[in-house]
């Protein structure tokens, strides 16, 4: 039996016609999804978000869709400031030495301060704690002065957070005096939370919280104004607590979320 000609192309023309209509709509797809995040997802993310929605694609064709066919970009972060190290000044050894991995949940804990200013310029600051075993937020505080009074809300939030109180946990940061302080010291005693910290001007040794702290400015603090602390520390929770830890692949996880890391659910690869 032998196939018309015309036939033959109009099954072709046809065909083309369904791939078409297939592509179009995973474009609307890729920008409805873009513009919902606020354009700060690259093509690793992206191809993520897809895979949800039952659209599994590589990473070559989301790449090619995003930046040539659509030309949407992910938001660049701003590259990180040269810095000299310190002199050595520890009040307690570095028990990390950049190895930033953990074996178990609540096993190293990294905390740090960032600065975040309201539309009418005045100052607040944000003390947040990561687990490094899947990068989670387990506390972020924010308040008005960068005291120990802010670190030591921080840890107490994360610890009470905690179904069951984390044994032999080690909390990782710099030589700030809100660590250093005889307040937050007896406090991490009391607790049984060992103390260790970075060398003196030195970012790189507490890494994670620098990565943590660049992201969270360029998704969050860099894109909105906020009038008032409470419209801020909504802002962040919301942030920290749920777009983070629940929503946003990391990389460090193999693109799953801390949550999915932490569970062990399983997420495209």
């Amino acid at each position: 039996m032998s196939i018309l000609p015309n036939a033959y192309y109009n099954y072709l023309k046809q065909a083309k016609a369904d791939y078409q209509a297939k592509k179009e709509s995973v474009y609307r797809k890729i920008k409805r999804i873009y513009h919902e995040t606020g354009g700060i997802l690259g093509h690793r993310s992206m191809r993520i978000f897809l895979s949800r929605e039952q659209i599994f694609l590589s990473k070559s064709t989301v790449h090619k869709y995003m930046n040539k066919d659509l030309q949407l970009y992910s938001i660049c972060r701003r590259k990180r400031p040269s810095y000299r190290k310190g002199r050595a000044h520890k009040i307690f050894p570095n028990l990390l030495n950049q190895n930033f991995t953990a074996s178990q949940p609540n096993q190293i804990w990294c905390t740090d301060f960032t600065y975040i200013s309201l539309t009418n310029g005045t100052i607040r600051y944000n003390c947040s704690i990561i687990d490094l075993y899947d990068r989670s937020i387990v506390a972020s505080e924010t308040g008005k002065w960068i005291t120990t009074d802010l670190a030591t809300r921080a840890l107490d939030k994360a610890l009470n957070s905690q179904k069951k109180k984390p044994e032999n946990l080690i909390l990782h940061s710099d030589q700030g005096s809100q660590f250093t302080s005889v307040q937050f010291i007896l406090y991490c005693q009391e607790h049984g939370v060992i103390q260790s910290m970075s060398a003196a001007g030195c970012p790189f040794d507490n890494a994670p919280m620098e990565r943590y702290y660049n992201t969270f400015k360029e998704e969050l603090i860099n894109r909105f104004h906020f009038q008032t602390d409470e419209e801020l520390n909504h802002a962040i929770s919301e942030y920290a607590y749920g777009w983070y830890n629940q929503i946003r692949p990391h990389s460090f996880n193999d693109y799953r979320t801390p949550f999915e890391a932490r569970y062990q659910l399983d997420q495209i690869r």
